[in-house]
């Protein structure tokens, strides 16, 4: 069971996810700014760079946003040339062209669009040029991939492309072509409004965090969204309504005497994993750092003891960290490389236990993530992609 706790503040919504009780999300949106991911502008390209095959285009922001040359071939990559062209012989300065926000401004760096344009939809994500239908990996049973591909294909019109998420798993056709339709209307209104306005505009605001949540993960019949903002609440009954009539989800406003983060101990919880220094459940711990380049995590035994010997006294410890790893990768939203120093291990099937552990115990993260394995120094090595800015932890609102 997930249950979501929100929390609002004068100057800021902040939001926890709990499974089972463990906190394992954790995002904050300021009231006066939110980010730009998923969001349409109508551009104007300021330069283009042949040396970097890449532009850079004025969407209206402090800084101009990137828009590389993969971004702007056919999002299908059987449709794209084997040779990749010049991309000025595709764009030139002055030119006005709408863009989608895939990344947020981080730090120096401008926000990176594309012309891969994506709409997220509750069952599915439309794709209005990309030609293709695929499903989502986390959709084991062939009979239902087989059977959301067929429906896909028969709604979806030549240029068209589709993406069944994996909440679409035994939806019905009739709730999967309804969302369709919701979200071709709103790209046909986006392209209606560009042709209306001068560059650069605003075309179409992504959902706020909330909705997102509750578009992308909420299931009504299993999980709860606890509140301590009446109007917030009110704003988001009316989007489920709408996102999935005749279902009564388990909505609640929170009208305790303690703070709501307080109450369900999320506060205390965050306080203790943003440490540098997080114990372990059996004794061990973990040292986080963050640098420019990469997140370098470093496992330790502490005062754990417990194996009958050594190697397993380390490999008790390093599955124990393997697992905490992953809840603390998804809170903290770490992206780029992230290196893993787990204790050393002798036995190559600890070694395959411990990354197969924390796979596993990632499978929930949204976020796409790659885990590629122990290098030659015997590090553990894995990306993952943050696209949004990074929330600021705010405990004291």
């Amino acid at each position: 069971m997930k249950r979501m706790i929100v929390h609002c503040g004068p100057d800021s919504t902040q939001m926890a996810l709990l499974e089972d009780g463990r906190l394992v999300e954790y995002a904050a949106e300021s009231s006066q700014r939110r980010g730009l991911v998923g969001s349409f502008f109508k551009g104007k390209v300021v330069n283009v760079v042949p040396g970097m095959q890449a532009a850079f285009v004025d969407i209206g922001q402090k800084k101009n946003a990137f828009l590389y040359i993969d971004d702007l071939l056919h999002p299908h990559l059987e449709r794209q040339p084997r040779q990749k062209p010049a991309i000025t012989s595709l764009l030139k300065a002055g030119q006005e062209l709408i863009v989608q926000v895939v990344k947020d401004a981080l730090g120096n760096k401008g926000a990176r669009v594309t012309t891969h344009y994506s709409l997220p939809g509750r069952w599915l994500v439309y794709m209005p040029t990309a030609g293709y239908v695929a499903v989502s990996k986390k959709i084991g049973h062939e009979d239902e991939r087989s059977r959301l591909r067929t429906i896909g294909e028969e709604l979806r019109t030549e240029d068209e492309g589709l993406i069944l998420r994996t909440v679409a798993e035994n939806a019905e056709p009739a709730s999967i072509a309804e969302d369709l339709g919701m979200l071709r209307d709103r790209w046909n209104h986006i392209q209606a409004t560009a042709k209306k306005i001068g560059a650069p505009s605003l075309l179409h605001h992504d959902l706020g965090m909330v909705q997102r949540l509750m578009r992308d993960i909420y299931s009504p019949e299993t999980d709860e969204l606890i509140m301590d903002c009446p109007e917030q609440l009110e704003q988001t009954n009316e989007f489920l309504d709408t996102m999935l009539p005749g279902k009564f989800p388990k909505l609640t406003v929170y009208e305790g005497e303690d703070g709501l983060f307080e109450h369900y101990g999320i506060r205390q919880q965050l306080e203790k994993d943003f440490q540098r220094k997080i114990w372990l459940p059996g004794g061990g711990y973990i040292v986080w750092d963050n640098t420019e380049a990469m997140t370098v995590i470093d496992v330790n035994t502490g005062r754990f003891t417990g194996g009958q010997t050594l190697e397993e006294t380390v490999f008790q410890t390093n599955m124990e960290a393997a697992q905490e790893i992953a809840r603390l990768v998804r809170l903290r939203d770490a992206g780029g490389i992230i290196i893993i120093d787990f204790i050393d291990m002798d036995r190559e099937e600890h070694q395959g236990a411990v990354l197969d552990m924390l796979e596993s115990s990632l499978d929930g993260d949204r976020t796409q993530h790659h885990v590629l394995g122990w290098t030659k120094l015997g590090l553990l090595e894995m990306t993952r992609k943050r696209v949004r800015e990074e929330s600021v932890l705010l405990l004291n609102d």
